[in-house]
């Protein structure tokens, strides 16, 4: 299998399924068609027994630059689950393992994803950023709850809070990436880790990534309904309209 619908690339081989981020003229940022993609790859391959490993990636220059603003503002007010919640809820609930091979920025979601991959390898020129704050918006993904659980309130603070981007290296001390490489070796890495966890028994994998978890996967899908609830809110306030203003602006050139 080997095809790309809606910007996300799918090939399956020997028990490892690759998706991969493939618009890189807007540097693999997320529309909503994208995030039904992925959700539906991810539910789908959970319960295939052909897909023993996923892999998610972008290029060498890009992995993920968080939601598309333009296709974010302009889709229409839903009472129904926004298409990233979908995303986030497959990802979250995914039993096999998820390896990310990461190279330049990977901002907003692009960022938070990877605290829900079991392995994450970077470039050297990888950058993590959560902007939510800049853009008068909260952050997402069960981020509150993770990043200060792993780094501190403090480091964490400086991630949420003022937006500070991580460097891969940052990343690396933090306990954030396995392993930072130059950009052309980051996905053969994290395929040559797939290839080890495919050949791996699955029961074993997803007993064990159960055990890791435990009891926190509900507490995870709270807190992320808790933060998508005030994302909803933040996203009709005067400032994040402004922000995503200006950003749009700042687009086109003005």
């Amino acid at each position: 299998m080997n095809d790309t619908t809606n910007d996300i690339s799918h090939a399956l081989e020997a028990g490892v399924l690759r998706l991969g981020f493939d618009r890189p003229a807007r540097k693999n940022a997320m529309t909503g068609a994208m995030y039904l993609a992925l959700a539906e790859a991810l539910q789908q391959a959970d319960a295939d027994d052909a897909v023993r490993v996923v892999v998610i990636h972008g290029n060498e220059d890009a992995f993920c630059a968080g939601n598309d603003i333009g296709d974010f503002a302009a889709a229409a007010p839903s009472e129904g689950e926004r298409p990233s919640a979908r995303f986030m809820k497959a990802l979250l609930r995914m039993g096999k393992p998820v390896v990310a091979a990461v190279n330049g920025p990977a901002v907003g979601i692009g960022a938070t994803m990877l605290l829900h991959c079991d392995l994450v390898y970077a470039g050297s020129a990888a950058k993590l950023v959560f902007p939510f704050a800049k853009l008068g918006l909260c952050p997402e993904f069960a981020s509150t709850l993770l990043l200060p659980a792993k780094l501190g309130h403090q480091r964490a603070a400086a991630l949420l809070m003022l937006g500070e981007p991580c460097t891969a290296a940052e990343a690396q001390a933090l306990g954030l990436v396995n392993a930072v490489l130059p950009p052309a070796e980051v996905l053969p890495q994290a395929l040559k880790a797939a290839a080890q966890l495919a050949a791996t028994s699955a029961p074993s994998l997803r007993a064990t990534k159960a055990l890791m978890r435990g009891e926190e996967l509900a507490g995870y899908e709270a807190r992320i309904a808790q933060e998508n609830a005030q994302f909803a809110q933040l996203l009709a306030s005067p400032e994040a309209k402004a922000a995503f203003a200006a950003f749009l602006q700042r687009g086109k050139g003005g």
